[in-house]
């Protein structure tokens, strides 16, 4: 017998909305995506400082933290790759349906990654944000010191330089971090949720 046919879905007795009127806020993933050195973590963990001290509960999920536990038996070949953002999330999708903002930092160099999040996640919920700063700055910030590992040809597998990035087709935000401050960013993402959140709560 396939293992579908022994599994069935157990519904709770709560719905979601219940669980984010508590914390009194509206669940929200935003998935910024980009190069290595671009700037997702810097922006992403500035976010969920700002976020919490506004009383908002929100959680980063970061690609390197991930593969040291969830991920940590995964590699860096295209399948795997793909498996990774698929797990991200559907861990997205349920820090979602318990009430929290999730920001997810991850290269997520594939179109078809990133859209298949958005349908794991729910459209509704899923907002793609474009760190778009350029290969020739990223290389030259080499903060993690990739780039010339991967010039040396000692690193295979590395987006932008043996493995490619392909640019969101459609993003909902777009940040170059060459250009325009981290706090800056953050302040433009803070506006979002927030604007995102504003029908949210009944009048007492």
């Amino acid at each position: 017998m396939k293992k579908e046919n022994n599994l069935v879905w157990q519904k709770s007795l709560v719905i979601p909305e219940q669980r984010a009127r508590i914390l009194r806020q509206k669940p929200i993933t935003l998935w910024l995506t980009g190069l290595s050195g671009s700037g997702k973590s810097t922006i992403a963990f500035e976010l969920e400082k700002e976020l919490l001290s506004q009383n908002k509960l929100a959680f980063v999920l970061d690609g390197d933290n991930l593969r040291h536990g969830l991920c940590k038996d995964l590699g860096f070949t295209g399948t795997d790759r793909s498996e990774n953002i698929r797990r991200v999330a559907e861990v997205s999708r349920l820090m979602n349906d318990s009430g929290l903002i999730v920001i997810s930092a991850f290269i997520s160099p594939l179109q078809k990654d990133r859209d298949l999040a958005r349908e794991i996640i729910k459209p509704s919920r899923f907002r793609e944000v474009y760190i778009s700063t350029s290969l020739e700055v990223c290389e030259k910030r080499d903060v993690k010191g990739l780039y010339k590992k991967a010039r040396e040809g000692v690193l295979d597998n590395f987006t932008g330089i043996s493995s490619p990035y392909e640019k969101p087709v459609s993003p909902d935000f777009i940040f170059d971090t060459s250009a325009i401050s981290i706090s800056e960013c953050t302040k433009k993402l803070l506006e979002h949720i927030n604007m995102h959140s504003k029908d949210f709560w009944p009048i007492n």
